[in-house]
């Protein structure tokens, strides 16, 4: 498998902070993997993700992208190949949903015609009608519609990388089924790497192909969910497992 992510020594450490959010990170991700990373709260999992694409940037360690240091790319130029999606979705309220996709494509001078072509390409393959959805605007949208939406616009420009930050973290049980599904049917078809930040070992495990489980700034365990469920690493392990079993 051709490595697609990779840490090496990673730390972070915020200023006046006294302890690192990210402590000494090494792991290698493949091309093609859904990576889910799990944690409590403050366990640097969402911090790890943020330097992949310099939201933050590391203390110390690199980190690599097709072998490339993030450090050494523009980082406007880097995100722009990353695909970013966050719980609050982040959509503009004044644009129609056609407009809010096509926002990356207009910013790197796509002709009109292709902007068209793929907006209608990603509306559908979300699951939304690009005749009834398209001209519509955000308010008028579900929270799960508009989450779609986001997905869509992350996508826009073909990215290799996916960086999901809890995305369904604030959509119903029902619907966050829902586009879980949908996610491993896009990931299925379209082979990205994807990292996916959620606090519910539940959803990690559904999701990801392996999960990266952190504590105090430090992986814990980075295992398959069989792997994890047959042989929890450490004390910490096992109680994530136990909650998420409590919780059922």
């Amino acid at each position: 498998m051709t490595v697609a992510i990779e840490f090496q020594d990673v730390t972070k450490r915020f200023p006046k902070a006294s302890y690192d959010a990210v402590d000494h990170v090494s792991l290698t991700v493949d091309a093609g993997e859904l990576i889910t990373i799990v944690g409590t709260s403050g366990s640097g999992k969402t911090t790890l993700m943020k330097m992949v694409n310099r939201l933050y940037e590391p203390t110390s360690g690199r980190i690599l992208l097709d072998g490339v240091d993030v450090m050494s790319v523009d980082p406007v130029k880097l995100r722009h190949g990353i695909g970013y999606v966050i719980q609050q979705i982040g959509l503009f309220p004044h644009m129609t949903i056609a407009e809010n996709i096509a926002v990356v494509p207009k910013i790197l001078k796509w002709d009109k015609a292709r902007i068209t072509a793929r907006v209608e390409q990603l509306l559908t393959m979300v699951r939304l009608d690009p005749a009834e959805f398209a001209k519509r605007y955000p308010a008028e949208l579900s929270g799960g519609q508009q989450q779609r939406v986001g997905l869509a616009r992350a996508m826009a420009v073909d990215p290799a990388y996916m960086l999901l930050d809890e995305p369904f973290g604030a959509i119903d049980a029902i619907t966050r089924a829902g586009l879980q599904d949908e996610l491993l049917r896009i990931h299925a078809e379209h082979a990205r790497t994807y990292l996916f930040v959620t606090h519910d070992i539940r959803e990690a495990f559904k999701l990801g192909n392996r999960v990266l489980i952190m504590h105090d700034g430090r992986v814990q365990q980075f295992a398959t969910p069989a792997e994890i469920e047959r042989q929890p690493a450490n004390d910490f392990v096992v109680e994530l497992l136990q909650t998420a079993e409590e919780s059922i």
